[in-house]
């Protein structure tokens, strides 16, 4: 399946269809009264884009009755924005050569506007088409573009957008696969912070795909939950649905396949989405060919068939050809089989780019270059056999000659051999207990171990495990008073403490973000002692922390003052990356702690209610109200006043309130 890409134009869902129509109806009265001026550019502009389903024949007249009238009255705002929707009917049109055409005229009319937003949102516009096209180092470049503007106008929604729609670009290549998964996942990042759904959806359902090529099913089937959660009542949901009908097809859970791909189909159907539907009926086929059903494989490919030719989606049609000859052949209609494999071929023909043409008539010329070589080799091979003849007793001799050198000079090679060997040997093993050291310094001991021995590990989930993050109040602020020598050598002081102190407690650290510091306990060997542990360690954090900080006071410095928070619940934990191996945990349990940190105060240790109902009898706490978190509500506080155990090294009198107001 080809990756679903983030355009920027006008989103509806299911339920605003009517909504649409009804606004139509509105904007046409508003344009019946209107006069020849800006406001009357400003409801054609409207309506294009309301328009650009139902009736697009309609909606290209308005919106070029648009572009002219702003052209007449000097409106350039209404010129650009008229261009942009002329862009996008062209686009959904399949039309992109025209579609990139009207994005760059718009672009000239933006830069005397300096309306950044739309410029942004133009240039990745002219990216996606450029991708359609199959040109992808324009479409990264153009992506890229867009990211400059996105980032100067600090438009959160716009580069999750762009970060997703340059992992569709990587995922084209398996050679390439690791850079889709890194972009999809600063995508996902992003999208945390924006309330475009069908943009957190489609960024979850493409990084579902990135793990399900990958293997790693319980990722890929995490984030295709995850995504049918986002885009319920939308019209990107077709998509999603058939990635979870591909992927229970790929387990053998055909009845599930079916459902999924149907449920797809019925919603484009209804919506008139054309290229879903081309996907669905052939993700049916496909589930009938592999159950054996070779009638309704053909029946379903037809119809994919009949929606490409109409669409003109040149690549699907290829596909359903290719499905279409093979599917006869099964039913042994090897007359319509050869049909198709001959409108396959002749699409295949079509679809060839310039570049694969030349590469073509290059092998041709060479290949007749061989040819004419061959034909004078015979015409001068009588000649060159006399002359064969002539040097043959003086070859005879010297081969004795060369057979004495050959044998002293290959007996010296294998010694050589035998003594690089050895050195070899000897330094593969130093290299081999180098890089154990190393994966045990970045991974989990059993891992590493893993890893090794299979050369992947796999993703566990975790019921139980306690998430603790640590912050510098202030930060940035204190950052701007040092050398960056000064500050990253106190940061690595701080952070060797507290990897010195977490390893005392069992706990695992994930991972140091800028100022902030990351561990988790329970993992990756389960435990029950995890609350307790995580909370003496961040007791300890503290102590050593006051320390430091008269040290500074001595020095004449600022105090540091550390924020720490702390929720237990249940977590995925496994490796990610290929080329840069990294432990990382995921779940709303990691969202909450951060949460518990944000909220805290510095010198205290801040624990959610699910932490404290797990060591209450342990702890000393006191309640400190409710927050609240997405995706989980709300939430009680406490804060960790000392040990209940009078033998526990740590007691009230450790704790000191360092917070400032």
């Amino acid at each position: 399946m080809c990756k679903r890409l983030l355009v920027v134009v006008l989103m509806m869902s299911v339920f605003s269809i009517k909504a649409q129509l009804t606004e139509a109806d509105s904007l046409s009265l508003l344009l019946q009264k209107g006069g020849q001026d800006s406001a009357r550019v400003d409801i054609l502009n409207q309506l294009g884009p309301v328009l650009r389903q139902d009736n697009p024949e309609k909606a290209l007249i308005y919106l070029n009755e648009a572009h002219d009238l702003s052209l007449k009255i000097g409106y350039h705002a209404g010129a650009a924005l008229a261009l942009k929707n002329l862009g996008i009917l062209n686009f959904y049109s399949s039309r992109y050569a025209p579609a990139i055409k009207y994005y760059q005229e718009s672009l000239k009319y933006l830069d005397s506007t300096g309306n950044n937003e739309l410029k942004g949102l133009v240039l990745s516009n002219i990216g996606a088409a450029y991708f359609q096209m199959s040109e992808d180092s324009k479409a990264v470049d153009y992506y890229l573009r867009s990211m400059k503007v996105a980032e100067m106008i600090k438009d959160t929604e716009r580069i999750a957008m762009l970060y997703s729609n340059i992992g569709a670009v990587y995922f084209r290549k398996p050679t390439t696969h690791d850079k889709a998964l890194e972009n999809y996942k600063k995508a996902d990042e992003f999208a945390t912070n924006v309330a475009d759904l069908d943009a957190k959806g489609t960024i979850a359902v493409n990084l579902g795909e990135v793990y399900m090529d990958q293997g790693n099913d319980t990722l890929a089937l995490f984030y295709f939950n995850k995504s049918i959660g986002y885009l319920k009542n939308s019209l990107v949901l077709p998509y999603t649905l058939n990635a979870l009908g591909n992927y229970y097809r790929l387990h053998h859970d055909y009845p599930r396949a079916l459902s999924y791909h149907q449920q797809a189909l019925d919603i484009c159907k209804k919506l008139g989405l054309d290229f879903d539907a081309i996907i669905a009926y052939m993700g049916i086929g496909d589930t009938y060919m592999q159950t054996g059903d070779f009638k309704l494989a053909v029946k379903n490919y037809s119809e994919a068939e009949i929606l490409a030719k109409n669409a003109d989606e040149k690549d699907q049609l290829k596909q359903s050809y290719k499905r279409l000859a093979t599917s006869y052949a099964q039913t042994r209609d090897y007359k319509k089989a050869y049909e198709y494999q001959a409108l396959l071929t002749t699409i295949q023909d079509m679809l060839y780019n310039d570049s694969t043409s030349q590469k073509i008539n290059n092998l041709q010329f060479d290949f007749e270059m061989q040819k004419k070589e061959g034909e004078i080799d015979l015409l001068t091979r009588d000649k060159n056999l006399q002359d064969l003849l002539l040097q043959r007793q003086k070859v005879v001799t010297n081969s004795l000659i060369v057979v004495v050198l050959l044998v002293f000079a290959i007996g010296f090679i294998i010694y050589q051999n035998y003594r690089a060997k050895v050195a070899t040997n000897k330094i593969l093993d130093s290299q081999k207990a180098e890089i154990e050291s190393l994966l045990l310094n970045i991974l989990p001991a059993e891992v590493a171990q893993e890893l090794q021995r299979n050369g992947s590990a796999t993703p566990r989930y975790y019921e139980s495990a306690s998430v603790l993050f640590t912050d510098f109040k202030g930060f940035t602020i204190l950052a701007d008073k040092f050398s960056p020598q000064a500050l990253v050598a106190q940061l690595n002081e701080t952070f060797i403490a507290f990897d010195a102190i977490i390893e005392k407690y069992n706990l695992e650290k994930i991972k140091t973000i800028g100022d902030a510091y990351m561990c988790a306990g329970g993992i990756p060997s389960a435990n029950t002692t995890h609350p307790a542990d995580i909370i003496r360690a961040g007791f300890e954090i503290i102590q050593w922390m006051e320390g430091a900080n008269r040290l500074r006071q001595e020095r004449g410095e600022e105090p540091w003052y550390l924020r720490i928070g702390i929720h237990t619940g249940p977590i995925v934990a496994g490796v990610v990356g290929r080329a840069k191996y990294a432990y990382d945990i995921w779940g709303s349990t990691v969202n909450v702690a951060s949460r518990m940190e944000s909220n805290g105060e510095p010198g205290y240790v801040n624990i959610s209610a699910s932490t404290y109902e797990l060591v209450k009898d342990q702890f000393a706490c006191t309640y400190r109200g409710k927050i609240y978190a997405k995706n989980v509500g709300e939430i009680d506080m406490y804060f960790v006043d000392h040990a209940l155990d009078p033998k526990s090294i740590l007691s009230s009198a450790s704790l000191v309130n360092s917070s400032v107001n």
